[in-house]
């Protein structure tokens, strides 16, 4: 258990506000598990080479946790249950619980997989 509070709690180390949150995390997941996380970015203003993340998903298991952003700083996050490439559920979800659940996946992929458990570390650092 403690691990999946080191975890939540890292996650939300960014957290001042929804696009800081976003930008952190997507870098977070790149980083840690890059062949389960897809960002998807737009340019700040027009014209502008400053990039902002617009969406992200991240796929654990039968689970996949998408975050979708809009220019006003609301955000959407979702849970999907899918089974052989079919989703059978999209729960949408707080932002709060998102992140919990996003943890709790996390860790339990770090304790089933050596792989997952570098993935981990390299999400804490």
């Amino acid at each position: 258990m403690a691990d999946f509070d080191l975890v939540a709690a890292s996650l939300r180390a960014d957290a001042t506000d929804t696009h800081a949150l976003a930008e952190a995390l997507a870098l977070r997941l790149e980083g840690a598990l890059p062949a389960q996380t897809r960002v998807q970015r737009r340019a700040k203003r027009l014209l502008s080479r400053e990039r902002v993340v617009r969406r992200m998903e991240v796929d654990l298991g039968d689970a996949r946790y998408s975050l979708e952003l809009d220019e006003r700083g609301g955000a959407r996050a979702v849970r999907a249950q899918e089974v052989r490439g079919i989703v059978l559920k999209n729960e949408p979800l707080a932002i709060d619980a998102w992140l919990d659940a996003l943890a709790r996946d996390l860790t339990v992929l770090a304790e089933a997989s050596e792989q997952g458990r570098l993935a981990l570390e390299r999400l804490l650092v």
